[in-house]
């Protein structure tokens, strides 16, 4: 069955709030994903940094393995890595459903998102606060998903840049209703809001999700703040 299907039922919902493992107890990876299970969650985010791209260190492969074998949610992976067409194949026959590189990874970011598609599989293209809309413009009828960060990539917990906010409503008004728009970075109850009433569908949660003590609580709170938009 096409992996695909996913951007299908993740359109449907206004907003979606992801669940970033980034802060996840990886030691109960288990435990951790079937408690975002029944927190209602619609799909998983995996943030994939090589310590080259970025200068933080995270997972691979194995662990995007790990969380196939112990869901059905889709897995949005976003590869923060140089070189990231290089990987593609891998990160698909790991299970990635979304499999989403960085503009500034790749000199020509279509190829890449070309690769992607021809796997039946997700592609979405990040842009990092200080690339431009304009200079990924003539890619966007590639990407199923463009991620706005509203951080620099490669490190939780930084503060929200509201730059983000203009550019979520520039890709707005460029791609088409198929293209779902997703943001990363410094999204809680205080930004959450702002960032679906610009344009975000996908609403990439770190610290205020993992850092509560209870999961449901804060997917159910996050969630009630966008249904007031």
């Amino acid at each position: 069955m096409s992996r695909r299907r996913h951007l299908v039922e993740l359109r449907k919902a206004p907003a979606a709030v992801l669940p970033s493992l980034l802060l996840c107890d990886f030691g109960n990876l288990e435990r951790e994903i079937r408690q975002l299970e029944a927190a209602g969650v619609r799909a998983l985010h995996l943030d994939v940094m090589d310590g080259q791209f970025v200068p933080n260190l995270t997972y691979g492969m194995p662990i995007v393995e790990a969380c196939r074998r112990l869901t059905d949610l889709p897995l949005d992976v976003h590869l923060m890595i140089k070189q990231p067409q290089q990987y593609i194949q891998q990160f698909y026959d790991a299970g990635a459903d979304i499999i989403t590189i960085h503009a500034e990874a790749v000199e020509s970011p279509g190829d890449a998102l070309a690769q992607i598609r021809d796997r039946d599989c997700g592609a979405g293209l990040a842009i990092n606060p200080n690339t431009s809309v304009e200079s990924i413009e003539d890619c966007l009828s590639l990407c199923d998903l463009v991620l706005v960060m509203s951080v620099e990539a490669g490190f939780g917990g930084q503060s929200f840049q509201p730059v983000a906010l203009e550019k979520l409503r520039v890709l707005k008004q460029l791609v088409d209703d198929k293209t779902l728009l997703e943001v990363d970075g410094g999204v809680n109850g205080k930004t959450i809001r702002d960032c679906q009433a610009a344009g975000a569908q996908l609403l990439v949660v770190g610290s205020a999700i993992f850092r509560e003590p209870d999961y449901r609580d804060a997917v159910n709170q996050l969630t009630n703040l966008t249904l007031t938009v």
